[in-house]
């Protein structure tokens, strides 16, 4: 099955669109990222695929195809671990898919499953 996370990513002060693209298919069980990843979004398969494991997810078995889009923009640092797990949770149904259109996704993932705070983006206040 095929799943779409939005998520977005900064370069200086701008953001701009990412789409995380997750597919679940058939065949050995393998996770390929595409989509220009630099070596930290690479590792994320590691952090990922552990934080569902230790979350009580299922590890979806197969082949796990990532397409960060557009490609032919650099990805860079640990942001996509949280679109990622949601794209693989949604790829292979073990999670409600209707909604994840509303939403933006952007976090790193701590091996136990917490999400936390990504370093080069403002942190978030809620009005007093």
């Amino acid at each position: 099955m095929l799943a779409k996370v939005c998520s977005a990513a900064v370069n200086g002060i701008e953001a701009y669109p990412i789409e995380v693209e997750v597919n679940a298919g058939w065949g050995d069980t393998k996770i390929v990222i595409v989509g220009l990843p630099d070596a930290a979004v690479r590792e994320s398969q590691d952090r990922v695929t552990t934080a569902l494991m230790n979350s009580a997810f299922k590890f979806p078995m197969g082949r796990t195809t990532i397409n960060l889009a557009p490609a032919d923009v650099k990805k860079e640092g640990p942001s996509f671990d949280l679109p990622i797990a949601i794209g693989m949770l949604a790829a292979s149904e073990q999670i409600e898919t209707d909604q994840l259109e509303n939403f933006v996704m952007v976090g790193e993932l701590a091996l136990n499953g917490a999400v936390g705070p990504v370093g080069n983006l403002p942190p978030h206040h809620s009005p007093s």
